[in-house]
């Protein structure tokens, strides 16, 4: 399956075709990005740049609020169901409105993971409408 050329970004390679195989990838490239592309030193325990950017007050929540959307906008790309779009916002809206919060909002934003559970609500879907699309986890 061709699809099409790639964009090297951030040591992420990315596809850069509108076909369900190419989105994919780049939605699971931007969740390892925001949820868990860094390892805690001296833990096993993976953080992103959804945390390490929600410690700016305010404006790292927006930022990461943005990223988030981008994957909700690639799964309506996906034709996901408008409900399902309006779940995936809501687990955005409460990680910014939580994540605003001085001190509680970074604990929040360390146990929950929007953007992983709006991946896996995606995943869900493509397995079942475009089962091609499968990657085996390794």
């Amino acid at each position: 399956m061709n699809e099409g050329p790639r964009v090297q970004a951030m040591g992420f390679e990315m596809p850069t075709g509108n076909d369900p195989v190419s989105i994919r990838k780049r939605i699971e490239a931007l969740e390892m990005l925001l949820e868990r592309s860094m390892v805690v030193p001296g833990t096993n325990y993976r953080i992103g740049l959804d945390i390490i950017v929600g410690l700016v007050p305010v404006v790292g929540d927006i930022i990461t609020a943005a990223m988030g959307s981008y994957i909700v906008w690639e799964a309506r790309n996906l034709g996901l169901p408008k409900w399902k779009l309006w779940h995936m916002m809501g687990r955005i809206g409460l990680d910014t409105a939580v994540g605003a919060v001085p001190v509680v909002g970074d604990a929040f934003d360390v146990v929950y993971r929007s953007n992983t559970r709006n991946l896996r609500t995606i995943r869900k879907h493509l397995d079942k409408h475009h089962p091609q699309t499968r990657v085996i986890e390794q």
